[in-house]
Order: C-alpha cells, then structure tokens, then sequence
C-alpha cells in the first residue's frame, strides 16, 4: 500500500495519456508496465541501436528512461490541471546496462505541493532470468500550472 494520495482519481489515464506523446519512448519502444500512487515502472527491450561502442545500452538512453520512470511517479501526484517539468537528476551508473529487457521503476522519495523528489533504479534483465540493477537516478521535478503551451 502506497503512503501517498493522488489529487486527481484518475491519475493513471493521464499519466498513460501523457507518456503516449512522448515521441522518445515510442522510439526507444518503451511501455508503461505499472502505475500507482507515487510508483511508475517502464520496460524496455535491448536494441543494438541505443547501444554504446562496446555494446551496453548508452548512458543517455539509461537516463532517459530513468527520467521518464521518476518524473511519471511524480505526477501520478499532481493535480488534473498540472504539467511535470524536471529541474535536475543525478545519475549512477553502476553496472554495464546488458540484458534482452530493461525494467525501470521510478518512485517518489519526497511529495510536495511544487517540487517533488523522485529516486529510480533501473535493471537488466536476461534470458537466463538474472536481474541486474544498473543504474540509479535521483530526480527533481516541478509542478507546473498555469504556463501557456505546458500540459500533462
């Protein structure tokens, strides 16, 4: 059971609504796996595509999707009217990210009614059913209402 109440009772259609314009996640072929209360889970297959020169996925392609994960956490929380902004993010890269799939879990750490903080922690997952994790991310993130041109 999740310690936080969302504003709007239907957060999850919004936030699928939202993350289905994001032309990045279509392209990196990302989906939506989970969605509660402060939690948001995004899965990823292994495309050589988004892969460095020694083969693991690229560092930008982890924070991508990390930032996607912790940012959509956070506006499970928000209000109908608002938009979600990141502010900042630290990443650690822990692990070569190589797997067939990748798991991504965002959560908020820290809601508030402007800034909100949200940790992620991102896995690679292999045919053999190995878990990974590989990198983490804290992020900071911004409600944002009233600003022309911004929505959900």
């Amino acid at each position: 059971m999740t310690p936080f109440k969302p504003q709007d009772g239907d957060f999850e259609t919004r936030v699928r609504e939202s993350f289905a314009r994001q032309a990045i996640m279509r392209t990196l072929n990302a989906r939506l796996t989970k969605i509660s209360p402060g939690i948001v889970e995004i899965e990823m297959p292994f495309d050589e595509n988004h892969t460095q020169q020694h083969g693991f996925l690229h560092a930008g392609i982890v924070a991508t999707i990390l930032d996607s994960a912790c940012g959509y956490a956070a506006y499970t929380l928000m209000p109908i009217d608002a938009a979600i902004l990141t502010i900042e993010f630290k990443v650690n890269l822990l692990a070569p990210a190589k797997g067939e799939k990748f798991l991504v879990r965002g959560e908020v750490t820290k809601p508030g009614r402007t800034i909100l903080v949200s940790d992620g922690r991102a896995y690679a997952l292999t045919a053999d059913g190995d878990v990974k994790l590989v990198a983490t991310m804290t992020g900071t993130l911004m409600t944002v209402t009233g600003r022309e041109g911004l929505s959900g």
